[in-house]
């Protein structure tokens, strides 16, 4: 796939991944963070570190789940895939805060990796049917 195609890909799946999370984050799970993550949440987003993080994980999933799959042509491979990288991603970050941080919610553990797998598995879905479209 040439360059300038995988970069509309990249593009078009951003998107896709920030009206997706941007609905659970402010509108489904929002009170749920507020409760669990009150003590821990800052006033204010850091959006700079946000959006780096954001465009670094999508290339995670290009790299990881996508273009694999492309290649595959398996539309399973994608979604296992993405459900899996997904799950161990959040996990990292979940249980990393868990072990290190003071009264860090056990909830909030099980919730974010069930999240990170449902989240990935349907933006890794989307990218393949973009890659597709595309190439």
């Amino acid at each position: 796939m040439p360059f300038s195609k995988l970069t509309i890909a990249y593009l078009l799946t951003t998107v896709v991944f920030f009206a997706i999370d941007m609905v659970w984050l402010g509108f489904i799970a929002k009170n749920l963070y507020k409760k669990y993550l009150g003590i821990f949440m800052s006033d204010q987003i850091n959006w700079p570190a946000a959006i780096v993080f954001y465009l670094l994980f999508i290339v995670g999933i290009f790299y990881f789940c996508i273009l694999p799959a492309h290649e595959k042509q398996s539309l399973s491979k994608v979604i296992i895939s993405g459900a899996f990288f997904g799950f161990i991603t959040y996990a990292t970050y979940d249980l990393t805060n868990l072990a290190t941080l003071k009264n860090w919610p056990l909830q909030i553990v099980f919730i974010d990796m069930a999240w990170g797998a449902v989240l990935t598995a349907l933006v890794s879905t989307a990218g393949f049917y973009i890659v597709k479209w595309l190439d």
